[in-house]
């Protein structure tokens, strides 16, 4: 059934002073799917405007048209009342239009301040790049930001967290009077998500524009000061976020209620699946052990730099162990690489989904069916319509949002990549499934089906593993968990156990808990 648009339902006026930049009537088309129809965005000096919606909903375009990546079909672009085109990135930049994407676009060969003056590096004599001077200013725009990082280190060394704070650096590298920012916090941990706001605020003190994306309502209403929803590619609501409350914008977001975040489960364990004993790896991580039962839901949790994701890229064979063993149904399994894992019937779906998880240029079916090609050729030669039946069979399963399964992953929002990766490893028909991050930088709807999904997997009988640095996510799905601090096993919960603040503790090594 499609839902009724009504653009006109809990707009009010944002704001008595005039915007810094505006959007309206913008209109974008692609083959076989309008993904903007008539919207509007206004950004304001000095204030912070929410967009929020749905995967899909066009916060993605909205973005790529302000950036001068897309040009739209139809519509008006204004700064400070004048009306502007962005026919290029660059054009964007000059005109003082900078963002930083939910995935960062940067280049792992090159150096730190390499990556942060990328187009725009300070020139001395002759018109050569003054590599002294581009040190010096990454740096102090590094510390600027809190962050702790050598401008002369190559970016490929760095963690996910602080390859984050170099694009955040980038953009700020450009003297931009809006500042766009696509899921900022998505891979930063507390600490730097606090210093992320107090960059923030310093930006508005500036007078900067700000366009903040978020699925995170506790980020939206700490620093947000008006709102704007996008739904299936129209604006359905705006106003000052002190006049909204959350089930409010949330109905606004999906068309209806979604009362019920985590679902109810019935934890029917079973025998006994994976074993692992004494887990090491030289840097990441020494000792873990752990015993995982059909239909149990064991979470991993940790702070930035715990050690969880090396340690399931090592468990899937993505990286060698220096140690350790393991029991797949009580036979000793050897895994050195993740065919070994996918034969042995371990399947993980990775944090980073755009280099690790799809490949971007082909459609969603042959992504979905890539790992499974023995099940859908005969003779050597792959059947189609097999392909399409059976990507068909775990897109639908996890509500996936396309115009077709030819759709190339890469035009897809974030969220959508994350249920094709899923989709993918899920059609091997695993016995267990490490899930990374599995709703990171998703929206709250996308969020509910998700989590529906896994304990679907789990009432099926799947042993699921779930890697989460969301507090709720881990104690709203969880039947256990081990929380990693500095590579070790720090504590092992049972569901009566788990608290956001037992996590916390065990995670920071907080004393006067028991370990």
């Amino acid at each position: 059934m499609q839902l009724e648009i009504r653009p006109d339902v809990s707009i009010r006026a944002a704001s008595d002073i005039d915007p810094l930049l505006s959007l309206a009537g913008i209109t974008k088309t692609f083959p076989g799917v309008r993904a903007l129809s008539d919207v509007s965005l206004k950004l304001y000096p000095g204030k912070v405007t929410a967009l929020i919606g749905e995967n899909g909903a066009g916060k993605s375009t909205v973005v790529k048209v302000l950036t001068g990546i897309y040009q739209p079909d139809e519509g008006d672009i204004r700064i400070a009342g004048e009306p502007v085109r962005f026919p290029t990135p660059q054009s964007a930049e000059s005109a003082g239009v900078t963002a930083i994407h939910q995935e960062t676009v940067l280049f792992d060969e090159l150096s730190v301040a390499e990556n942060i003056f990328l187009g725009h590096a300070p020139k001395g004599r002759f018109g050569l790049i003054d590599k002294s001077a581009m040190t010096t200013r990454a740096s102090d725009l590094l510390s600027s930001i809190g962050a702790k990082i050598d401008p002369g280190a190559t970016l490929k060394d760095l963690g996910t967290a602080n390859k984050h704070l170099v694009a955040i650096a980038r953009a700020l590298s450009i003297d931009a009077s809006v500042v766009i920012m696509d899921e900022p916090t998505a891979a930063l941990s507390q600490k730097e998500i606090e210093e992320l706001y107090d960059l923030v605020d310093d930006l508005k003190a500036q007078g900067k524009a700000i366009l903040f994306i978020s699925h995170k309502f506790d980020e939206i209403f700490r620093i947000a000061d008006f709102y704007t929803v996008y739904r299936d590619g129209q604006m359905v609501g705006e106003g000052a976020i002190e006049d909204v409350s959350e089930p409010e914008l949330v109905k606004m977001m999906v068309g209806r209620d979604v009362s019920q975040i985590f679902p109810d489960r019935d934890h029917n364990i079973g025998d006994e699946v994976l074993v692992v004993e004494g887990y090491e790896h030289p840097t990441e991580f020494a000792g873990i052990g752990f015993r995982l039962r059909r239909g149990e839901l064991l979470g991993f949790y940790g702070l930035v730099g715990a050690g969880r994701s090396e340690f399931m890229q090592a468990l899937f064979g993505i990286t060698r162990p220096s140690g350790g063993d393991i029991r797949i149904d009580g036979a000793s399994a050897t895994i050195r690489t993740p065919a070994d894992a996918v034969g042995n019937g371990i399947v993980y779906v990775p944090e980073d989904r755009s280099k690790q998880g799809a490949i971007g240029a082909l459609p969603i079916f042959q992504n979905v069916t890539l790992p499974s090609l023995s099940r859908t050729s005969r003779n050597g030669f792959i059947r189609l319509a097999e392909e399409f039946k059976l990507a068909r069979k775990y897109t639908e399963r996890l509500s996936l949002r396309a115009a077709s399964l030819d759709t190339e992953v890469g035009n897809l929002s974030g969220g959508n990549q994350q249920k094709v990766v899923i989709a993918k490893w899920l059609a091997t028909q695993p016995k267990v499934i490490i899930l990374d991050e599995p709703t990171k930088g998703i929206d709250i709807g996308s969020k509910a089906a998700v989590h529906e999904f896994m304990a679907e997997l789990a009432a099926q009988g799947l042993a699921v593993i779930l890697v989460s640095s969301e507090i709720p996510e881990i104690v709203g799905m969880s039947d256990r968990v081990i929380v990693m601090r500095e590579g070790r096993i720090a504590a092992e919960l049972d569901r009566k156990d788990i608290s956001p603040e037992s996590l916390v503790s065990h995670a920071a090594g907080i004393g006067g808990v028991e370990q």
